[in-house]
Protein backbone atom coordinates (compact mmCIF):
# COMPACT_ATOMS: atom_id res chain seq x y z
CA UNK A 1 0.00 0.00 0.00
CA UNK A 2 1.39 3.42 -0.95
CA UNK A 3 1.37 6.80 0.87
CA UNK A 4 -1.36 9.06 -0.58
CA UNK A 5 -0.41 12.60 0.21
CA UNK A 6 -3.60 14.48 -0.66
CA UNK A 7 -5.48 11.78 1.48
CA UNK A 8 -5.74 14.39 4.39
CA UNK A 9 -4.44 11.91 6.76
CA UNK A 10 -1.00 12.94 8.12
CA UNK A 11 1.38 10.48 6.44
CA UNK A 12 3.16 9.44 9.79
CA UNK A 13 -0.12 7.95 10.66
CA UNK A 14 -0.53 6.51 7.33
CA UNK A 15 2.67 4.50 7.77
CA UNK A 16 1.54 3.79 11.18
CA UNK A 17 -1.59 2.05 10.09
CA UNK A 18 0.12 0.19 7.28
CA UNK A 19 2.83 -0.92 10.00
CA UNK A 20 -0.08 -1.82 12.65
CA UNK A 21 -1.83 -4.19 9.59
CA UNK A 22 1.31 -6.20 8.25
CA UNK A 23 1.70 -6.67 12.16
CA UNK A 24 -2.00 -8.21 12.80
CA UNK A 25 -1.51 -10.00 9.21
CA UNK A 26 1.88 -11.22 10.95
CA UNK A 27 3.96 -10.06 8.11
CA UNK A 28 5.90 -8.62 11.09
CA UNK A 29 5.62 -12.22 13.25
CA UNK A 30 5.72 -11.75 17.26
CA UNK A 31 9.51 -10.85 18.08
CA UNK A 32 10.46 -10.16 14.28
CA UNK A 33 12.45 -6.86 14.43
CA UNK A 34 11.16 -4.40 11.75
CA UNK A 35 13.34 -2.91 9.27
CA UNK A 36 15.45 0.34 10.08
CA UNK A 37 14.41 3.93 10.17
CA UNK A 38 16.44 4.27 7.23
CA UNK A 39 15.01 1.71 5.56
CA UNK A 40 11.14 2.16 6.34
CA UNK A 41 12.10 5.90 5.31
CA UNK A 42 13.28 5.05 1.70
CA UNK A 43 10.42 2.35 1.56
CA UNK A 44 7.73 5.55 2.57
CA UNK A 45 9.52 8.06 0.62
CA UNK A 46 10.02 10.17 3.45
CA UNK A 47 12.39 11.16 6.08
CA UNK A 48 13.06 9.44 9.27
CA UNK A 49 11.18 11.75 11.66
CA UNK A 50 7.83 11.37 9.96
CA UNK A 51 9.16 7.04 10.49
CA UNK A 52 10.04 7.74 13.61
CA UNK A 53 6.54 9.24 15.06
CA UNK A 54 4.93 6.52 13.58
CA UNK A 55 6.77 3.93 15.45
CA UNK A 56 6.43 5.81 18.71
CA UNK A 57 2.70 5.70 18.45
CA UNK A 58 2.61 1.61 17.44
CA UNK A 59 5.35 1.88 20.90
CA UNK A 60 2.31 3.29 22.72
CA UNK A 61 0.07 1.29 21.80
CA UNK A 62 1.87 -2.17 22.96
CA UNK A 63 2.69 -3.33 19.30
CA UNK A 64 6.52 -2.41 19.12
CA UNK A 65 9.21 -2.22 21.53
CA UNK A 66 12.89 -0.96 21.08
CA UNK A 67 15.76 -2.51 22.45
CA UNK A 68 18.61 -0.18 22.82
CA UNK A 69 21.65 -0.94 20.39
CA UNK A 70 19.35 -3.79 18.51
CA UNK A 71 16.64 -2.17 16.96
CA UNK A 72 13.39 -2.37 17.30
CA UNK A 73 10.56 -5.80 17.22
CA UNK A 74 7.40 -6.44 17.19
CA UNK A 75 5.97 -6.80 20.81
CA UNK A 76 5.55 -10.93 22.30
CA UNK A 77 2.91 -12.00 23.92
CA UNK A 78 3.24 -11.40 27.46
CA UNK A 79 4.03 -14.03 30.02
CA UNK A 80 2.22 -14.87 32.76
CA UNK A 81 4.60 -15.79 35.46
CA UNK A 82 3.67 -17.59 37.95
CA UNK A 83 4.32 -16.68 41.76
CA UNK A 84 3.26 -19.35 44.19
CA UNK A 85 4.94 -21.66 47.35
CA UNK A 86 7.00 -23.25 44.52
CA UNK A 87 8.24 -20.64 42.03
CA UNK A 88 10.12 -22.00 39.28
CA UNK A 89 11.63 -20.50 36.26
CA UNK A 90 11.97 -23.15 33.44
CA UNK A 91 8.49 -25.06 34.53
CA UNK A 92 6.43 -21.48 34.42
CA UNK A 93 8.24 -21.06 30.74
CA UNK A 94 7.64 -24.48 29.81
CA UNK A 95 3.92 -24.91 30.74
CA UNK A 96 3.29 -22.09 28.36
CA UNK A 97 5.45 -23.96 25.19
CA UNK A 98 8.60 -21.70 26.05
CA UNK A 99 12.17 -22.40 25.59
CA UNK A 100 13.82 -21.61 29.09
CA UNK A 101 17.44 -20.75 29.62
CA UNK A 102 19.74 -19.97 32.63
CA UNK A 103 22.64 -17.70 32.25
CA UNK A 104 24.96 -17.26 34.56
CA UNK A 105 26.93 -14.04 35.16
CA UNK A 106 28.91 -13.96 38.16
CA UNK A 107 29.37 -15.43 41.37
CA UNK A 108 31.00 -14.13 44.17
CA UNK A 109 31.20 -14.79 48.07
CA UNK A 110 30.13 -11.35 49.69
CA UNK A 111 29.48 -9.94 53.10
CA UNK A 112 25.49 -9.22 53.94
CA UNK A 113 24.09 -6.22 53.68
CA UNK A 114 21.47 -4.81 56.20
CA UNK A 115 18.44 -6.08 53.72
CA UNK A 116 19.99 -9.40 53.34
CA UNK A 117 21.03 -10.21 56.58
CA UNK A 118 17.41 -9.19 58.03
CA UNK A 119 15.94 -11.92 55.05
CA UNK A 120 18.08 -14.84 56.50
CA UNK A 121 18.23 -13.69 59.91
CA UNK A 122 22.28 -13.13 59.72
CA UNK A 123 24.42 -10.45 61.37
CA UNK A 124 24.90 -8.10 58.96
CA UNK A 125 28.49 -8.29 57.06
CA UNK A 126 28.08 -12.25 57.28
CA UNK A 127 29.58 -14.07 54.46
CA UNK A 128 26.68 -15.03 51.80
CA UNK A 129 27.47 -17.03 48.46
CA UNK A 130 25.92 -14.34 45.63
CA UNK A 131 25.06 -15.68 41.92
CA UNK A 132 23.57 -13.46 39.24
CA UNK A 133 21.70 -14.90 36.39
CA UNK A 134 19.95 -14.14 33.51
CA UNK A 135 16.65 -15.70 32.45
CA UNK A 136 16.36 -15.96 28.83
CA UNK A 137 13.04 -17.47 26.42
CA UNK A 138 12.73 -18.14 23.24
CA UNK A 139 16.22 -16.42 22.14
CA UNK A 140 15.06 -13.26 24.28
CA UNK A 141 16.07 -12.00 27.79
CA UNK A 142 13.03 -11.21 30.53
CA UNK A 143 14.89 -11.34 33.91
CA UNK A 144 18.26 -10.30 35.60
CA UNK A 145 17.75 -12.05 38.85
CA UNK A 146 20.24 -11.86 42.19
CA UNK A 147 20.60 -15.12 44.71
CA UNK A 148 21.94 -14.88 48.24
CA UNK A 149 22.86 -18.14 50.07
CA UNK A 150 23.97 -18.38 53.50
CA UNK A 151 27.69 -19.79 54.24
CA UNK A 152 29.17 -21.79 54.87
CA UNK A 153 26.12 -24.19 54.58
CA UNK A 154 26.03 -23.21 50.74
CA UNK A 155 30.06 -22.82 49.87
CA UNK A 156 30.43 -23.12 45.91
CA UNK A 157 26.91 -23.17 44.67
CA UNK A 158 28.26 -20.70 42.01
CA UNK A 159 30.27 -23.51 40.62
CA UNK A 160 27.22 -25.89 40.85
CA UNK A 161 25.12 -23.74 39.08
CA UNK A 162 27.46 -23.26 36.05
CA UNK A 163 27.58 -27.12 35.67
CA UNK A 164 23.55 -27.78 36.43
CA UNK A 165 22.60 -24.20 35.88
CA UNK A 166 19.46 -25.04 37.83
CA UNK A 167 18.98 -24.22 41.36
CA UNK A 168 17.10 -26.78 42.05
CA UNK A 169 19.65 -29.76 41.38
CA UNK A 170 22.73 -27.56 42.88
CA UNK A 171 20.66 -27.28 45.95
CA UNK A 172 20.54 -31.04 46.65
CA UNK A 173 24.01 -31.35 46.23
CA UNK A 174 23.78 -29.50 49.71
CA UNK A 175 21.01 -32.17 51.26
CA UNK A 176 18.31 -29.75 50.06
CA UNK A 177 15.92 -32.13 48.45
CA UNK A 178 13.07 -29.14 48.07
CA UNK A 179 12.30 -25.82 49.18
CA UNK A 180 9.24 -23.40 49.10
CA UNK A 181 9.08 -19.99 48.73
CA UNK A 182 7.99 -18.80 52.17
CA UNK A 183 7.40 -14.34 51.25
CA UNK A 184 7.16 -13.25 48.10
CA UNK A 185 7.12 -9.03 47.89
CA UNK A 186 6.39 -7.31 44.32
CA UNK A 187 7.08 -3.90 43.07
CA UNK A 188 7.99 -1.92 40.23
CA UNK A 189 10.92 0.36 39.42
CA UNK A 190 12.70 1.78 36.64
CA UNK A 191 16.08 0.43 35.08
CA UNK A 192 19.46 1.41 35.83
CA UNK A 193 22.03 1.79 33.27
CA UNK A 194 23.43 -1.07 34.03
CA UNK A 195 20.21 -2.91 34.23
CA UNK A 196 18.77 -1.80 31.15
CA UNK A 197 22.18 -2.67 29.67
CA UNK A 198 21.84 -6.19 30.74
CA UNK A 199 18.09 -6.60 29.83
CA UNK A 200 18.49 -4.78 26.35
CA UNK A 201 15.77 -2.51 27.31
CA UNK A 202 15.17 1.29 26.99
CA UNK A 203 15.62 3.45 30.92
CA UNK A 204 11.87 4.59 30.24
CA UNK A 205 10.53 1.54 30.75
CA UNK A 206 9.26 0.18 34.18
CA UNK A 207 10.75 -3.34 35.58
CA UNK A 208 8.85 -5.56 38.01
CA UNK A 209 10.81 -6.65 41.21
CA UNK A 210 10.31 -9.95 42.92
CA UNK A 211 12.31 -10.32 46.48
CA UNK A 212 11.43 -13.76 47.12
CA UNK A 213 12.58 -15.71 50.08
CA UNK A 214 13.13 -19.70 50.14
CA UNK A 215 13.22 -21.81 53.18
CA UNK A 216 13.89 -25.65 53.49
CA UNK A 217 11.88 -28.78 54.21
CA UNK A 218 12.61 -27.84 58.03
CA UNK A 219 11.69 -24.36 57.79
CA UNK A 220 15.41 -22.40 57.74
CA UNK A 221 15.91 -19.73 55.78
CA UNK A 222 18.07 -20.84 52.44
CA UNK A 223 17.78 -18.43 49.76
CA UNK A 224 17.12 -14.75 49.06
CA UNK A 225 16.39 -13.64 45.79
CA UNK A 226 15.56 -10.19 43.76
CA UNK A 227 14.33 -10.57 40.51
CA UNK A 228 13.73 -7.91 37.82
CA UNK A 229 12.25 -8.81 34.82
CA UNK A 230 11.30 -6.93 31.96
CA UNK A 231 7.83 -5.16 32.59
CA UNK A 232 6.61 -5.29 28.79
CA UNK A 233 7.21 -8.96 28.71
CA UNK A 234 6.15 -10.27 31.95
CA UNK A 235 3.25 -10.33 34.63
CA UNK A 236 2.88 -11.73 37.59
CA UNK A 237 0.43 -14.40 38.52
CA UNK A 238 -0.08 -14.88 42.43
CA UNK A 239 -1.52 -18.04 43.03
CA UNK A 240 -3.31 -18.14 45.92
Amino acid sequence: MEITRESGVAVWRQIQQILEREIREQTFRPGARLPTEAELARRFMVNRHTVRQAIARLEDRGLLRTDQGRGTFVQEAVIDYQVSRKTRFSENLSRQNRTSDRVLLTTADLPASTEIARALRLRRGAMVAYVLCAGETDGRRISVSAHYFPKPRFDGIGALMAETKSFTHAMRRFGVEDYARQTTRILAKMPTSEEARLLAMPRNRPLIVTEGLNIDGSGNRVEYCVTKFVGDLVQMLVEH
